[in-house]
């Protein structure tokens, strides 16, 4: 081989393991892998033997599951960080977050390139692209799927011709997972009318046992603590994947909108991530005011956009996170839920800032909300309307027999 290092994002699938042999034959260089784990529970060794069976010089793990919680999860958790409205970002958190560590392998190997197994018609070439030039303008990107415009079938055959190793899994479904989502592509799933299988779901298995409640409490934003338990971040996460998972809750199931100007159909896991966001957003419509949280849900669609798109290094982002954390100091409070057979219901909640007043919203005669007040409140708040209503009606009109020559 050359001195010509290139630190490739390698996750040990198909696509990855394709593209060390092909940057070592087309571009003739020492290539380092490196593995970032932000949760996703894989055999590590497996993945560091296979980078040595296949040639590299090198092969780096970096454990960054506390920090991919603690600097994005956190982050999406007070944005209720969801694409579309339905998709958690699970994936797109972890890409900038790889970057940025692949990044730093490259700077520490002299390397002259970095390298990442993304097609052309995914969202990861955006975000890992913008990502790396952001940290370094002047790097340079190789990906080669993209760049030989390679299909899966096409990646099978180059990977038997190379005597790359293939599993089942990888044979008919492409996968990507962290500790905040796991999500599943190809095979059957590629048509949108076709149900997806039972058995390509690893957290969510519907055993149609009894309901369950649990309680998540939150400080500032964030979640601490689950069934009177105080946990971290993490441990809450793993926790509610495995209690919500087990009640069939945390499926997506939906058409997406690629960045590149597609529609796909994408399925995703996310039982922890779909609980806490449904929990947050019914806490902070608790202690908001309405102007809040009207204007909050702009700022939590638009940031979603931009992680989902790539753009996590954007000063908008985190222009967008300023405002989104001043919102975040009164909420703190517990939400109580039931969960059965995939359903999940919000049955409580409560909070020391809490807006609700009992002696306002009640229809008992402790009230005191002084109903007489309503009368000219609606005059004033209905005024334009009336007159708007009033003018039109007045207006004269002519039918098309009345019309003249």
């Amino acid at each position: 081989m050359s001195n010509k290092k290139v630190v490739l994002a390698f996750s040990g699938g198909l696509d990855t393991s394709v593209c060390v042999k092909y940057l070592q034959s087309k571009h003739n260089m020492d290539v380092i892998t490196a593995t970032i784990d932000c949760g996703q529970e894989d055999d590590f060794d497996e993945i560091r033997k296979k980078s040595k069976n296949l040639g590299a010089i090198r092969h780096v793990n970096i454990d960054a599951k506390k920090e991919f919680v603690e600097r994005y999860v956190n982050r999406s958790i007070k944005a209720n960080g969801l694409y579309q409205g339905k998709y958690p970002l699970a994936t797109a958190l972890a890409r900038p977050l790889i970057a940025d560590k692949i990044m730093k392998v490259a700077t520490q190997e002299n390397a002259i390139a970095v390298a990442h197994g993304c097609t052309g018609k995914g969202n990861d070439q955006v975000r890992f692209d913008i990502a790396m030039s952001s940290i370094d303008p002047g790097i340079k990107i190789i990906a080669p799927i993209r760049e030989l415009n390679l299909t899966r079938d096409l990646e099978m055959k180059y990977a038997k011709k190379n005597n790359i190793p293939l599993n089942e899994e990888i044979k008919e479904y492409s996968t990507d997972a962290n500790v905040w989502g796991r999500a599943i592509e190809a095979g059957i799933l590629e048509d949108p009318w076709a149900e997806p299988p039972e058995e390509i779901f690893m957290l969510v298995k519907n055993k149609n046992i009894p309901a369950e409640y649990l309680e998540l409490e939150f400080e500032n934003g964030i979640p601490i603590g689950v069934d009177n338990r105080k946990m971290s971040l993490t441990d809450v996460i793993t926790y509610l994947n495995i209690k919500a998972g087990k009640h069939g809750i945390g499926v997506i199931d939906h058409i997406e909108d690629r960045v590149v100007g597609i529609k796909t159909r994408e399925v995703y896991e996310a039982p922890a991530a779909h609980t806490i966001i449904v929990a947050h957003k019914d806490l902070e419509q608790l202690v908001l005011t309405k102007h809040e949280l009207r204007f909050k849900q702009i700022v939590d669609d638009q940031w979603s956009w931009m992680v989902y798109s790539g753009l996590w290094f954007d000063p908008l982002r985190e222009d967008l996170d300023r405002f989104i954390d001043a919102t975040q100091n009164r909420v703190t409070g517990k939400v109580k839920m039931k969960l059965q057979n995939g359903s999940l219901k919000v049955v409580g909640r409560k909070s020391k800032n809490s807006l609700y007043r009992h002696t306002l919203a009640t229809y008992a005669s402790d009230s005191i909300f002084d109903q007489n007040l309503a009368k000219g409140f609606i005059e004033l708040w209905g005024m334009e309307t009336v007159i708007a209503n009033r003018l039109s009606k007045n207006s004269p009109t002519k039918s098309k027999g009345e019309m003249k020559e």
